[in-house]
């Protein structure tokens, strides 16, 4: 049986996929997204402890929790190597490590999965049944759009570790 009649889809891969420069973008693309997303964690929790502020609503550990689940489902996700998700078949450490990889893998996307969905939570619970003005509804804002770069900074990064292997194994031939 061929390697293609196991594939789910029929699509084939693109050429530039497995482009060194590619995988160095990917990964570049994806710290730039994790740090711009926790600018805005850090911009909000500054604003809101400004004295120009006018404000007494401040940015307290409630809603850093979001962002904080969102960057351990992050490591979480990128420290699982691809091989590991099929590895029943080789012995690594015993048996059954495919299903521990995918579970802890899925650990992980509950991970950032929470942190988004706690950073709406925050901001509407917080901000929005409060009726705040949009001045002090940003610091809610600004936590979901930081949690929501995390998230894509974590796909972005699998994706682009994903492309190394085969470009690494390209060069080993």
């Amino acid at each position: 049986m061929d390697d293609s009649d196991n594939r789910l889809w029929r699509f084939s891969k693109p050429s530039w996929l497995s482009n060194a420069n590619a995988h160095t973008a990917g990964i570049y693309s994806s710290g730039a997204l994790f740090s711009l997303g926790f600018f805005f964690l850090v911009d909000a929790a500054a604003w809101s402890h400004s004295s120009k502020n006018g404000s007494f609503v401040h940015v307290n550990f409630v809603d850093w929790i979001p962002g904080i689940c969102s960057a351990l489902g992050m490591l979480v996700i990128n420290s699982i190597e691809k091989s590991r998700l099929s590895a029943d078949s080789f012995s690594y450490s015993g048996s059954g490590v495919a299903w521990k990889a995918r579970f802890v893998l899925f650990l992980g996307f509950a991970l950032l999965a929470g942190g988004l969905a706690g950073s709406v939570t925050v901001l509407v619970l917080k901000y929005v049944l409060k009726e705040y003005p949009l001045q002090i509804v940003y610091f809610g804002i600004a936590n979901v759009i930081a949690n929501g770069l995390i998230m894509l900074s974590s796909v972005v990064l699998w994706v682009s570790q994903n492309m190394e292997d085969e470009y690494s194994y390209n060069l080993q031939l």
